[in-house]
């Protein structure tokens, strides 16, 4: 937010504000996950084990429960294994409930361009997710065709 209020006489009146501050917010990330990646982070155990107390306190979120059971650890992995373009059209539509156009204008792509992606984004989700959906029963297995 701070970025934004230094940038403020950059921004265009009439434009999609909500875009613009997802543009700067998705460029900050990438650029401290870029500099993360080159310095290890370093953590004191000593600092943090005041704080291990809420794990209780987190389990009686029911929420937090509800999606830790949908969206664990392999759904996470597949998410992330897919192809930057498409991971982040996928998390920017179904994660932040953006339109299209707000897509298209974060990302700065058409966007005609974001629906491709999005599509090609869950297409390659399901295929990833297919057994482990059918072994979790989110979905019925497919049955074979017979000639």
């Amino acid at each position: 937010m701070l970025k934004a209020y230094r940038a403020w006489d950059q921004y265009e009146r009439g434009t999609n504000a909500k875009a613009w501050l997802l543009t700067i917010l998705r460029n900050t990330y990438i650029n401290t996950y870029r500099r993360a990646k080159t310095r290890p982070v370093m953590v004191d155990v000593n600092e943090i084990e005041p704080y291990t107390v809420f794990r209780d306190v987190r389990s009686s979120d029911p929420e937090a429960a509800f999606f830790s059971q949908i969206v664990d650890d392999r759904v996470t992995a597949a998410i992330a294994a897919l192809p930057e373009e498409f991971r982040e059209v996928l998390v920017l539509s179904d994660t932040e409930a953006l339109s299209y156009a707000e897509i298209a204008a974060t990302v700065g792509v058409p966007v005609g361009t974001v629906k491709s992606r999005l599509f090609r984004a869950r297409q390659l989700l399901q295929k990833q997710l297919y057994d482990y959906a059918v072994a979790e029963g989110y979905v019925r297995p497919r049955r074979e065709e017979h000639p």
